[in-house]
């Protein structure tokens, strides 16, 4: 898959850096092949601001599956063309490791490693892979993952004024290639073996971003964006940052029916990691919606309902510092029957490898689309 003539090159990139313009930043959950649902909102986000999204985004952040669509929208692929890959190379991503690799993971490393070098690198291959420096990225853009090494999250940009990116390091980040940074991202534990990556002179072993507190990286690209330490030190205020969150569906595992003797090891190590991200998603989009001002959003619970801007929350004490949206659908019995899919299976047969479930993936995503609307974007219209 070839991005000739998509992309805007290193003067797309300066543009974006520039300073004046309202910003406009889009961050992408992970969720496996789940994410068909997060591109089917995307694809109505693009059609809703008639430009590409890596032409209107000025900075993109994805984590996992997130960081593949992130990544493919800062190279300027078109919606329908990241769709395409991902109904194309989604069930081959996911093949069965050796039987004796399985005590370890599900799903052998060389399928996703192969269908990403293929995106991310040139169509004629001469030059090399792309590398997370590569001109060819058209936006800023940020990827989430976990280094296991060091047990800490590491998010890594293009930002060329990072202090980790000034091209005299010896372990200049913008050297790495940009495929293996998204394969590290979406090395999800117990379906994929971790990504070794060499930094320099030293080498790392990184793990799925969605085992951090990022799996929706909403909040952090805002500090990315506007802290010092990063050296972008944006202008803030509702009028001049837009953050737009995309998920990948979600649902709480409700268990009404329980017991303390149901908690053994066997459900813990099979239930908390997943309990986990579900609370740290819900953390990131509920900081967004305090310290932003929210456009957009279902519901976050019924003591603090959806902290709508329109809905007489203005205050809470806190200033407000960025416009912000948040798009994804409700995978439970209920959610689904709300938007009209009486007939399709609830979270817990959609995981992050159900490729069978890929056709109900996109009918959730296409009517979890009519959430967005042309007035959300009201004074972020065209690209600046």
């Amino acid at each position: 898959m070839s991005v000739e003539g998509e992309g805007a090159g290193a003067s797309g990139l300066a543009k974006k850096l520039a300073p004046g313009a309202p910003k406009r930043l889009l961050a992408i959950d992970g969720g496996g092949i789940r994410a068909l649902i997060a591109i089917e909102i995307l694809a109505a986000i693009e059609r809703h601001v008639a430009a590409p999204l890596g032409e209107y985004f000025d900075y993109v952040a994805g984590t996992s599956a997130g960081a593949i669509v992130a990544s493919c929208i800062a190279l300027g692929m078109s919606v329908e063309r990241i769709k395409g890959f991902y109904l194309d190379a989604g069930p081959k991503m996911f093949v069965r490791a050796r039987p004796w690799r399985r005590l370890y993971y599900k799903y052998a490393s060389d399928p996703l490693a192969r269908a990403l070098k293929k995106t991310f690198s040139p169509e004629d291959g001469a030059a090399g892979p792309f590398t997370l420096g590569s001109p060819d990225l058209q936006t800023l853009l940020l990827l989430v993952m976990r280094n296991a090494t060091t047990d800490s999250p590491w998010a890594l940009s293009n930002n060329p004024r990072g202090r980790y990116n000034a091209p005299d390091r010896g372990d200049c980040n913008l050297r790495i290639p940009l495929w293996q940074l998204v394969r590290a991202s979406a090395a999800a534990p117990t379906y994929f073996p971790p990504e070794r990556v060499k930094v320099g002179s030293q080498e790392f072993l990184f793990v799925d971003g969605g085992v951090t507190p990022y799996n929706n990286p909403a909040f952090l690209l805002f500090l990315q964006a506007t802290l010092e330490p990063y050296r972008l030190q944006w202008p803030t205020g509702p009028e001049k940052l837009l953050i737009v969150s995309v998920g990948t569906g979600t649902a709480a595992e409700a268990k009404a029916n329980l017991l303390p003797r149901d908690l053994t090891l066997l459900h813990n190590a099979r239930h908390v990691p997943s309990a986990l991200i579900h609370a740290a998603m819900n953390e990131q989009d509920l900081l967004c919606r305090i310290f932003g001002c929210c456009r957009h959003g279902a519901p976050l619970d019924e003591e603090v309902g959806d902290l709508l801007w329109s809905a007489g929350h203005a205050g809470h004490g806190l200033p407000k510092l960025f416009s912000y949206l948040r798009y994804t659908a409700d995978l439970s019995r209920d959610g689904l029957d709300g938007l009209g899919l009486p007939h399709l299976p609830a979270a817990g047969n959609l995981a992050i490898d159900s490729i069978r479930h890929m056709d109900d993936l996109q009918a959730i995503g296409q009517a979890a689309s009519a959430q967005v609307i042309a007035d959300h974007f009201a004074g972020f219209r065209g690209p600046g």
